[in-house]
């Protein structure tokens, strides 16, 4: 059972490390990796002398801290909230309700939010113009970038990143609550004091691996809603390396962006897995 997902790793994720010493070289694919010339941190030092530097950092770290800060509890109240229902129908509506959207396709939500923001005709603007206000090219303006994006992550995630907790909660030994009701707490009080510290490991273990991927800020989806108009806001490193290493096809200096990219993900995993293991005794390894 173990030798196809070790093989899938060995393969796609072990295997083009061999790749990383392009960062260090002047890459030329006819000359091959043995062949191209090796230039040192020439390619970082050329980096970090940029003028988009900073552009492309604070991006990156704005709306990686804004998803962790604002998108990282929500998942965990809905689970909370899902698991305090005692209507089982209701209960049911709201967990598929809240899963369906992590089904869509990346495109479509894409899609949807062009239709949905569109200044002309689009559902949100038609709701604005009824209060008289005017229509809002949302996915035109860099200011809005960050939120739009965020906020649909939100809708189309927290569905199903609930579910672990949820059944994190139903591991929760049923005679704690009885014992917390017996002592006079009220409902908010037993989630408080039983709900959440019964979840708490998985809750630090999720965190630690958000954290690990800080730097990864959805690639993809920001690929699809990025246009001229915004892109003061919405170029991260992952995009400047698929634009300069796939289409401009300067492999090495995109793959040193790239190293020091997975660097900084690689020591804030360490950071904070030794911190929570001296805080609060749980930790990856």
């Amino acid at each position: 059972m173990l030798l196809l997902p070790i093989t899938w790793y060995v393969i796609f994720q072990y295997g083009p490390m061999y790749g990383i010493q392009i960062a260090f070289k002047d890459f030329h694919p006819a000359y091959g990796f043995a062949g191209s010339e090796w230039v040192g941190f020439e390619n970082f030092e050329r980096f970090f002398s940029s003028y988009y530097l900073g552009r492309l950092l604070w991006n990156t770290f704005s709306i990686s801290m804004l998803s962790l800060l604002i998108a990282f509890p929500i998942p965990i109240l809905l689970a909370l909230l899902i698991s305090e229902i005692q209507n089982k129908r209701l209960k049911k509506l709201v967990q598929n309700v809240t899963y369906v959207p992590h089904f869509i396709s990346l495109v479509v939500i894409v899609g949807m939010l062009s239709l949905f923001l569109n200044a002309n005709g689009g559902f949100v603007n038609v709701v604005l113009n009824t209060f008289g206000i005017e229509s809002i090219p949302f996915m035109a303006k860099a200011e809005w970038f960050k939120t739009i994006f965020i906020g649909s992550n939100i809708w189309q995630n927290m569905g199903w990143q609930s579910i672990i907790y949820i059944a994190a909660l139903s591991g929760i030994d049923p005679e704690l609550y009885e014992a917390a009701k017996m002592d006079g707490a009220s409902r908010f009080q037993r989630v408080l004091h039983v709900s959440l510290p019964g979840i708490f490991p998985v809750i630090i273990i999720l965190l630690i691996l958000d954290i690990g991927q800080f730097m990864n800020v959805g690639f993809e989806k920001i690929l699809l809603m990025q246009n001229n108009l915004n892109l003061a806001s919405s170029e991260v490193i992952q995009t400047f390396v698929y634009k300069n290493g796939i289409l401009n096809g300067d492999f090495s200096y995109s793959t040193a962006i790239g190293l020091f990219n997975s660097l900084i993900n690689f020591t804030l995993l360490i950071i904070i897995n030794q911190y929570a293991k001296k805080k609060a005794e749980t930790s990856l390894w």
